[in-house]
């Protein structure tokens, strides 16, 4: 049988509002925050949560362990490579009744990764969620449990006021993977990402 989302939020928003009614506390911010940002890191195998209000900055809210995302170090070039992709992306759609339990989409590929394909379009590939479970071909999954309160924030949020950030590592305090020598748009994407991920010290 399909779950609706309104199914699924009636279901779960009560485990994610545990979680989140307080952390949105003690950050000192209005729940649900008005806009949300997810940072994940592939090497380290983490997902943060950060909220922030109308015009102030993103506090930290979480974080998650991946429990699984299949590939290493490096973007997605092409349908079948099994690589989670890596860039600034928008998460645009929430499937409540996923195989994967819930799921939220993330817009891979984007424009930056469209300009610099070295396959077709139609060759790029697609269908990167953010998942429950612990399997993974290009996704990341975070479990079943974390899911249940990750998603129902997103659908709070709203998709128009949320995004996602996949880097390599950890750019903080750790240094970008070298990028192939004919790939100058990849040190360069790595070297916006490390400036982006400054101010998001916990």
């Amino acid at each position: 049988m399909q779950r609706t989302l309104a199914d699924a939020l009636e279901t779960y928003g009560p485990i994610m509002r545990r979680r989140f009614v307080p952390a949105c506390k003690r950050a000192k911010l209005a729940f649900p925050p008005q806009k949300l940002l997810l940072l994940a890191f592939k090497d380290e195998k983490k997902l943060e949560v950060w909220g922030a209000g109308g015009g102030s900055a993103y506090q930290f809210l979480a974080d998650y362990t991946v429990q699984a995302a299949s590939g290493g170090p490096g973007v997605k070039r092409r349908e079948g490579d099994q690589q989670v992709p890596e860039g600034f992306y928008k998460i645009t759609a929430l499937n409540p009744s996923s195989r994967f339990h819930l799921s939220f989409r993330v817009d891979y590929p984007n424009k930056e990764d469209i300009a610099h394909a070295t396959v077709p379009r139609a060759q790029l590939g697609g269908d990167i969620y953010v998942h429950g479970n612990r399997v993974s071909i290009g996704c990341l999954a975070l479990g079943d449990d974390k899911i249940e309160e990750l998603f129902p924030l997103v659908a709070a949020v709203g998709l128009k006021n949320s995004r996602i950030w996949i880097a390599p590592c950890d750019l903080r305090v750790a240094s970008a993977p070298t990028p192939h020598a004919d790939d100058p748009w990849v040190t360069q994407l790595y070297q916006r990402l490390t400036l982006a991920l400054k101010p998001f010290r916990r």
